[in-house]
């Protein structure tokens, strides 16, 4: 166990935690977890991103529209983001983003949910959250234009050039499972060459689980496998990098010194 690492992206909220959500919580707990950034994909799951958190202790909301599910989306939701993110407290706006991997997106909708969206977070003075899926260049186009942004390119891919430029804008790198496994050797090596004060760590779960956990549901609770296999790549300390990713991501999303730890009843 690690005394203290925080999730930087998982989506807790989502039905697969439905039959053991609080033993899940639990489990991330004793892991030394001690927060979870959670962040809505539509306007359909606002409602349950925004209980999750109230019932449970460092659980922080972030709501935005997610490029994959664009068929879900309506130009309205904008506005009702809008109005959502002035009544309710929320550490980012997102998830958002651009995904050019999937088939059947067309790329001039996501651009407009997208840019909207980059706006609403500079409007509320809120981090973004972002998938760029083989859409790197095209997002860090979109943040260049505005340069109060602030934000996290999460379960990054992209060169090292890439990383260097969206760094150079002030934005961070989330990494999670996919640095666990030994094929992905640019990916291992790019995490182990960036400066550590510019990477998140993420589970993304019940998404892209650890090589050690590969078939099963992810959960925030295998985080450590993520912090220990980036101390290895880096030659450092897990304890440090812990804490250092931590610090990260209690800066870019604001986040309370003193977490609570227990649930609500």
């Amino acid at each position: 166990m690690l005394p203290f690492s925080i999730d930087s992206h998982s989506h807790f909220d989502v039905e697969a935690f439905e039959p053991d959500r609080e033993a899940c919580w639990e489990r991330a707990r004793a892991a030394g977890v001690r927060a979870q950034v959670v962040p809505a994909i539509g306007r359909y799951n606002w409602e349950r991103v925004r209980d999750v958190a109230h019932r449970y202790p460092g659980i922080h909301p972030a709501y935005g529209l997610h490029p994959v599910y664009l068929d879900r989306h309506r130009p309205g939701h904008l506005d009702e983001l809008a109005d959502w993110l002035g009544r309710e407290p929320a550490v980012a706006v997102g998830e958002c983003g651009l995904d050019c991997f999937v088939e059947g997106l067309d790329f001039d909708v996501q651009w407009t949910y997208f840019t909207a969206q980059l706006d609403l977070a500079v409007q509320f003075g809120l981090p973004v959250i972002i998938h760029a899926r083989r859409a790197v260049d095209k997002v860090t186009r979109a943040v260049r234009e505005r340069p109060e942004l602030t934000g996290v390119v999460h379960s990054f891919s992209g060169s090292r050039q890439q990383a260097d430029k969206l760094l150079e804008q002030g934005m961070l790198l989330g990494f999670g499972g996919p640095i666990t496994y030994p094929r992905a050797q640019r990916l291992r090596r790019l995490v182990g060459e960036l400066p550590l004060e510019g990477i998140l760590v993420e589970t993304d779960a019940p998404d892209q689980p650890g090589v050690s956990h590969r078939g099963e549901r992810n959960e925030p609770a295998f985080l450590p496998e993520i912090i220990r296999t980036l101390a290895q790549l880096r030659e450092d300390n897990p304890l440090r990098v812990s804490q250092v990713t931590a610090d990260n991501a209690r800066r870019l999303f604001q986040l309370p010194a003193d977490l609570p730890i227990q649930p609500d009843a």
